[in-house]
């Protein structure tokens, strides 16, 4: 069974970040129509089989290159939404090791690894000194 999917998806497109994201949102408009009655539960119901269909058209087609294309536009669009994601996961796992204090004349961010004690920084932008904990 197995080797016949593989074959059955050989040549298609399969899922990529733009298929992941309109089956989230089915995923989402299915448990919110959930909460509604009446004429939301409809349109909420009809937009996720919607989002539903669109994605597995998405995953069988055979034109690779409008599915790239397609991805490659949604990608452009999310980029300052995901790089702030990625931002802030990066800033949270090093706060576990270092202090993340901001110069007090020109705000640039600086590193201090914990455990030092007081110490005194240097601004590496505008060479200003100043103490803190570490």
């Amino acid at each position: 069974m197995k080797e016949k999917f593989i074959r059955f998806m050989s040549g298609r497109y399969g899922i990529d970040s733009f298929g992941k994201f309109t089956l989230i949102a089915a995923v989402a408009a299915i448990i919110l129509s959930g909460w509604f009655d009446g004429l939301m539960f409809s349109a909420l119901t009809v937009f996720a089989w919607a989002c539903v269909v669109y994605s597995y058209f998405r995953m069988f087609s055979r034109n690779v290159y409008k599915r790239a294309a397609e991805n490659q536009k949604w990608l452009n669009k999310t980029y300052k939404i995901r790089a702030w994601f990625s931002r802030q996961k990066s800033s949270a796992s090093q706060r576990k090791v270092y202090h993340i204090y901001k110069c007090p004349s020109c705000r640039q961010k600086i590193r201090i690894p914990k455990g030092k004690g007081k110490i005194e920084v240097r601004c590496p932008k505008c060479s200003t000194t100043f103490i803190k904990n570490s």
